[in-house]
């Protein structure tokens, strides 16, 4: 008798073990992913891999040509002062010199000027009574206005400022209105 319990006892977790199996390979297949499924995960995946590398080759692009559009802004904020000097001593020969000596300088110095430009350098348009940029001008000094409506505004440009490209590279230096 006991040897008849302790066999139907085996067949029943026999059966039972069964039932969880089918149970569990029935959800097996109906978890399995189809062939479409899959591929339209796979298709997905392609897809979204594409594009992060279209934007990678269009962001490395736009960076090689700003390194190469400002490679040169050392190089050019150096030659600010050659420019400057150039502007000073046409304003001096311009006062005490002879035409010819003016005429000389001035070629030499449009020449130089027009290299600059060619490269991408800007002079900044400043004119008192402008209003006054704090991205475009810095500012020396305050004086008291000479009338009302310079107050708040640029009353003397000191010092050119120049772009280089859309980037500042040397800020106009004025004198504003209080």
């Amino acid at each position: 008798m006991e040897n008849q319990d302790i066999n139907e006892e085996n067949i029943n977790k026999q059966q039972e073990d069964n039932i969880q199996n089918e149970n569990t390979s029935e959800e097996n297949v109906t978890n399995t992913p189809t062939a479409e499924e899959l591929l339209s995960e796979e298709k997905d995946r392609y897809i979204r891999l594409y594009a992060e590398f279209e934007n990678y080759k269009k962001r490395t692009s736009k960076e090689k040509m700003e390194f190469f559009q400002y490679a040169n802004q050392d190089m050019m904020v150096s030659m600010l002062g050659v420019l400057d000097d150039f502007e000073r001593a046409l304003k001096e020969i311009a006062k005490n010199g002879n035409a010819a000596d003016l005429q000389g300088v001035e070629l030499i110095y449009q020449k130089f000027k027009n290299k600059l430009t060619e490269k991408g350098l800007k002079t900044m348009e400043v004119r008192a009574g402008d209003s006054f940029n704090v991205d475009l001008h810095e500012a020396i000094t305050q004086i008291p206005a000479p009338s009302d409506d310079l107050k708040g505004k640029i009353v003397d440009v000191i010092e050119t400022g120049y772009m280089l490209g859309d980037k500042v590279i040397r800020f106009a230096k004025v004198v504003t209105g209080n």
